[in-house]
């Protein structure tokens, strides 16, 4: 490890709370797979996986204390936003972890440094890390400051195609939708495709530069499908009001009795 970027992780540590711990224990998180492939040791890619896992975890913590009144589907839909590759790619940006990640010469020349996908997976890793060394509330304290705080916007929330599909999918049939993906291309130009199935009917497919990219776009395609096959039924409609009674005087007439006179 170089010593700028010794000093670089080391900047990272003391912004997390973590000033402490040696940039050598966290390094792993920032060595991409195509700096692995070409002798820099073990790539972030389980890492990634774990730190996604944290993030899913604290995000929902989070939100249930923050907003003690939202229902389910408010919930569900902040935490996918705050979730997304976006947000986590954005997070990135901010804490410049795109000049600590370690890359092969044909993904550093094609600008992985500063590719959506890339930057998310490593902000993940990284949680996994400092997880790893200290513990879950110094993680959590890390994302309230540096994510949660910039990338908790409804307007997001609201936007995000998977967490619609899937609300509607319960709602209308009772099932999860399941997503199938596929990638081609090098590691430095990946592209991913994305199907997404409702039972055993495919309802919805979508291209992107990373897996969550192309599942969104997959459920945006689905979500308007369904919507124009299954349309919302319009609301009963309600029935006249009664006419008005005529003008003047209304009188009650009750039936006659025959009645039988006595003798």
């Amino acid at each position: 490890m170089s010593s700028q970027h010794r000093r670089r992780i080391a900047t990272l540590l003391k912004l997390s709370g973590a000033a402490e711990l040696d940039p050598a224990a966290v390094e792993q998180a920032f060595v991409h797979e195509s700096a692995s492939s070409e002798g820099a040791g073990p790539s972030n890619q389980r890492l990634e996986f774990f730190g996604d896992a944290i993030l899913g975890f604290l995000t929902s913590r989070w939100l249930w204390a923050k907003y003690p009144d939202a229902g389910e589907g408010e919930l569900t839909r902040r935490r996918a936003s705050i979730v997304s590759g976006d947000a986590c790619a954005q997070s990135a940006r901010r804490l410049d972890l795109g000049d600590i990640v370690r890359f092969g010469v044909g993904m550093q020349q094609d600008g992985g440094a500063t590719n959506t996908s890339v930057l998310a997976d490593v902000f993940e890793a990284y949680l996994a890390a400092l997880y790893l060394q200290t513990d879950v509330e110094r993680v959590a304290r890390f994302l309230e400051t540096h994510h949660f705080a910039h990338v908790d916007h409804v307007d997001a929330a609201e936007s995000d195609a998977k967490t619609a599909l899937q609300e509607f999918t319960q709602a209308r049939f009772s099932v999860a939708p399941i997503y199938f993906e596929r990638a081609e291309g090098p590691a430095h130009d990946r592209r991913f495709t994305s199907q997404v199935r409702i039972a055993d009917e495919i309802v919805g497919e979508g291209i992107g530069a990373s897996k969550k990219a192309a599942q969104q776009s997959a459920a945006a395609m689905a979500l308007a499908y369904l919507r124009n096959r299954h349309p919302e039924p319009e609301p009963p409609q309600s029935p006249p009001p009664p006419s008005p009674p005529p003008e003047g005087r209304v009188i009650a007439l009750r039936p006659s009795r025959n009645r039988t006179k006595a003798p």
